[in-house]
């Protein structure tokens, strides 16, 4: 793969990696360019708005979640036939999986993608040491190209000289200056940005705030220059088709587990869907109608682009809905994917809508299959906030002070309609709620990191649980889940 691309980076979070990535994304879009866009992490929301800056679904690179070994086939399937590719990084750019070393970090997935690096500085408070921070980052790991350097919040003409003087004896080239005058407010809450989906107007206004700034600070020549000197990507291009028929022999659940143990552990339709639904056929799948919901509008924006490709690669016909305004499933519903968002933002609007909590309630109670994460799971519960919910978990859920934030290393301890006992998973938890559990169900996982406990819920055929999963890592669960739709 030759796909000139870009990763955009920085010495922390919060110097200006969202505005720059996806300013730059939605400058080149402008120009005609077919335009890639790809997160580094777990990161939901950021992908939002590279979405809207492209015109393209924005994907993530974990290489925690889904392994390093994935990390250049998902973008390659990503970049496919784009004429760029720009991808944004997480926190700082060697900062990674807490106590992995590099393991998840925008310098891995770099080294990776064989991509030059583009370090985005907030000079504010900085004038002449700007240059050693970034001979610093420049000269820590010899496999990572730092091709150049955009100045972020130079607060004026003088200071940019002052910048631009100390950085020539860097050899490190400054391809871009943003004033701190023209920054792009984005509101933000208690896990981060409000998702593209919440503001669709306002985004759409940030988005090309952040397209003029780009525009009007850098130099696209030689961005794009230093894009096209990336080196040929030797990857295998990844394809849903070929990851769920790898693990076509799927069992379906049996008795579960106890709840108290714990094992040692050993919507859009993205280019990826629409050639699923083409090539299904061929692979030996029953046509027909197999209608998987899957949860979307703004109480459920979390989701991950590969899950509704795999699930169309399985064999189902995968159907959003709007729990905010949707009254009924869509016709034909035999399963039900609710993902992650934020239900504690809607939780009146989602009460309120008794006719499709009493439809999620029916489907359960006919054996259907169901996945809910995070969000999905509060929505399961009795009550989230003292507000009723669909009632099919005996929990409650509400909002809490405390920051659940990590990635986790799991196994599943009850067979469900997506694991089998045994399996092993890595994940990632974001959450501000806690829930108090009832009676009436098994565990879903046995997670070992940062504490060992269960977490989730098995109940009837509801897979429920906070820990959110990249089915790209583990394609059987897409596969299981839709062979027990058609049973």
């Amino acid at each position: 793969m030759n796909v000139p691309r870009l990763v955009i980076a920085a010495p922390s979070s919060g110097s200006g990696k969202t505005t720059v990535a996806t300013g730059l994304m939605a400058a080149f879009a402008g120009r005609g360019l077919a335009v890639s866009a790809h997160k580094v992490g777990p990161d939901y929301i950021d992908p939002g708005y590279h979405t809207l800056a492209t015109g393209r679904p924005g994907r993530n690179l974990d290489a925690y979640m889904c392994g390093p070994e994935l990390v250049a086939p998902l973008f390659a399937h990503g970049a496919r036939g784009c004429d760029l590719a720009v991808v944004e990084g997480v926190m700082g750019l060697y900062d990674g999986a807490s106590g992995k070393g590099e393991l998840a970090s925008t310098a891995q997935v770099a080294k990776l993608l064989r991509a030059p690096v583009v370090l985005v500085v907030d000079a504010s408070s900085q004038s002449r040491s700007v240059a050693a921070l970034v001979h610093g980052f420049a000269s820590w790991d010899p496999q990572v190209r730092i091709g150049g350097v955009i100045l972020n919040k130079v607060g004026s003409q003088r200071h940019e000289v002052l910048l631009r003087e100390a950085l020539d004896e860097s050899g490190v080239p400054v391809l871009g200056v943003l004033r701190r005058a023209e920054q792009v407010a984005v509101p933000s809450r208690h896990l981060g940005l409000v998702p593209v989906a919440e503001r669709r107007g306002d985004a759409v206004g940030a988005v090309a705030a952040m397209r003029r700034q780009v525009v009007a600070g850098c130099d696209l020549e030689a961005l794009m220059a230093l894009a096209r000197s990336a080196p040929a990507l030797p990857a295998e291009v990844w394809d849903a088709v070929e990851a769920v028929g790898a693990g076509r022999a799927v069992p379906l659940p049996a008795p579960s587990h106890n709840r108290g143990s714990v094992p040692d552990p050993g919507p859009q339709t993205p280019d990826g869907l629409k050639d699923a639904l083409g090539r299904r056929a061929g692979q030996g799948v029953p046509e027909g109608p197999n209608v998987v919901a899957v949860a979307a509008g703004a109480a459920f924006t979390f989701s991950y682009a590969e899950h509704t490709e795999l699930l169309a690669a399985a064999g189902a016909e995968v159907v959003p809905f709007d729990p905010l305004r949707d009254e009924a499933l869509p016709e034909g519903t035999r399963g039900l994917v609710i993902g992650g968002g934020f239900p504690e933002v809607y939780a009146s609007e989602l009460s309120a809508n008794a006719a499709l909590r009493k439809a999620v309630v029916e489907l359960v109670g006919s054996g259907a299959p169901v996945a809910a994460e995070c969000a999905g799971l509060l929505y399961l519960a009795r009550s989230l906030d003292g507000l009723p919910m669909c009632g099919v978990l005996d929990a409650e859920g509400r909002m809490s002070e405390r920051l659940t934030l990590g990635y986790r290393e799991a196994v599943a301890v009850s067979d469900s309609v997506l694991a089998a006992p045994g399996t092993r998973v890595r994940g990632h938890e974001f959450h501000r709620t806690v829930l108090e559990p009832g009676a009436g169900a098994e565990p879903a996982w046995g997670l070992h990191q940062p504490e060992r406990r269960v977490e989730g819920f098995v109940q009837q055929g509801v897979h429920a649980s906070y820990l959110h999963t990249h089915w790209a890592s583990a394609p059987g669960m897409a596969r299981r889940f839709v062979e027990r739709c058609k049973g």
